[in-house]
């Protein structure tokens, strides 16, 4: 196994698993710290990933994951190790992810470790060490509205230095314009100072590819999933992409937990275009979340067909904050969680073959729920979003985990055509 991922959520793995196999990279995705029946699944692949629920629990939980999911790679044989977390680097000062970082730098030896979650194909990039989306600083961005992770700085260096006693230091886009050679000489130099993470500009996907070359022999990375590219650049043999043909019929459903602004206008165009959308009240399921599910399955039965129905709990910042208010951040979001994941079972149970889950924490909910415990990767649909085979309950399932900032306007629309 050439590249062993960690990675923080289910949608960011499977962000991730689509860049790798669309660079020519064989690649396998897991859901949770895979066992030891695994190991046979593994053989064979360029790359595996695993798939966390981590990126908002406490962090030592979060720790104690990725330090089993380490454990497994490492056993498979992983020769380097990618911790993969999101590329609007959704963390707070108190993690997750300076503690995971330090853990998987201390566990494997690694004197230096780069840091760049850029995905220039989606607006993400780094410049004086300052994250942009799109054209805005981060903290100026819809992020700094997240109700779990708000992203109210945009220097990756001061919000890793928060999170870490050890040393962040800045390889500026001067350098990587130079390429590998001058990036490799300025990480060597960092890690004889004593510099434990090195944050790396990016404006373009020609300086992940340098990136990518520099880090050639580094036992640990971390990034998103753009970084993704360079690594598997220079690690596949391959010029080809390696996904499978996705080809599954049946009725089609999305399920969106997301509250980004992106989503938002996915789910308005949704509706704008006459397709059967259900909205889940949060202050609803609290008085009674049977009866809110039976409602919707009741709406959803004679709907179910050749037209994909929506059902979605995605309201604005400011109706998420009232939601917040009055049941809590942890209870809101755990109540949603688990009303879509159980929906999400009701659907397949009643036949659905066809299904785009919206959020990173919805995402995981569902998976969980649908007791998938691997991914084969297929179509990239956008950039950072495949579809994806899953078996649940011996049927095959065409399944897509969309990060919520993810996909064109009209995502929820366009993304069957991959499927024909």
């Amino acid at each position: 196994m050439l590249l062993g991922c960690i990675a923080d959520d289910f949608t960011g793995a499977t962000d991730l698993a689509s860049m790798l196999v669309e660079e020519g990279m064989k690649t396998i995705q897991f859901i949770g710290v895979p066992t030891n029946a695994h190991l046979a699944a593994a053989r064979g692949y360029d790359a595996v990933v695993v798939a966390l629920k981590s990126r908002t629990t406490p962090a030592a939980e979060a720790v104690a994951l990725s330090r089993q999911a380490l454990d497994w790679l490492r056993e498979a044989g992983a020769m380097q190790i990618f911790f993969k977390y999101c590329s609007t680097f959704d963390s707070t000062p108190a993690g997750n992810i300076g503690p995971v970082a330090d853990m998987l730098a201390k566990e494997i030896g690694a004197p230096i470790t780069v840091v760049c979650p850029a995905l220039p194909a989606n607006g993400r990039t780094i410049y004086k060490g300052h994250l942009f989306v799109g054209d805005q600083p981060l903290d100026e961005s819809g992020m700094r509205d997240h109700p779990l992770t708000p992203m109210i700085d945009s220097s990756l260096v001061r919000l890793l230095a928060a999170q870490t006693p050890a040393r962040v230091d800045l390889v500026e886009h001067g350098t990587v314009r130079q390429g590998r050679r001058a990036i490799r000489a300025r990480l060597d130099a960092m890690a004889d100072v004593g510099a434990r993470y090195a944050v790396i500009d990016a404006i373009v996907d020609a300086d992940l590819v340098e990136i990518g070359s520099a880090c050639a022999g580094l036992k640990l990375v971390s990034g998103g999933s753009g970084l993704g590219l360079g690594i598997a650049r220079n690690l596949s043999s391959s010029k080809g992409s390696g996904a499978l043909k996705v080809e599954i019929a049946g009725p089609a459903a999305v399920i969106s937990g997301s509250c980004s602004q992106v989503t938002n206008r996915q789910v308005a165009l949704m509706q704008a275009n006459g397709l059967p959308t259900y909205r889940i009240d949060p202050l609803a399921l609290a008085k009674d979340s049977e009866a809110v599910v039976s409602d919707f399955l009741n709406w959803a039965a004679p709907q179910l067909g050749a037209r994909p129905i929506l059902v979605y709990a995605t309201a604005t910042p400011d109706k998420v904050r009232q939601v917040q208010q009055e049941l809590g951040v942890a209870a809101s979001g755990q109540l949603v969680e688990s009303t879509l994941a159980r929906i999400a079972t009701e659907l397949v149970e009643r036949g659905v073959r066809r299904l785009i889950v919206a959020g990173g924490e919805t995402s995981g909910a569902v998976v969980g729920a649908l007791g998938i415990d691997a991914l084969a990767i297929g179509a990239t649909i956008a950039p950072g979003v495949p579809w994806t085979i899953a078996e649940v309950n011996g049927s095959r399932v065409a399944l897509a985990l969309k990060s919520g900032n993810f996909g064109n306007v009209d995502f929820f629309l366009s993304a069957w055509e991959k499927l024909s």
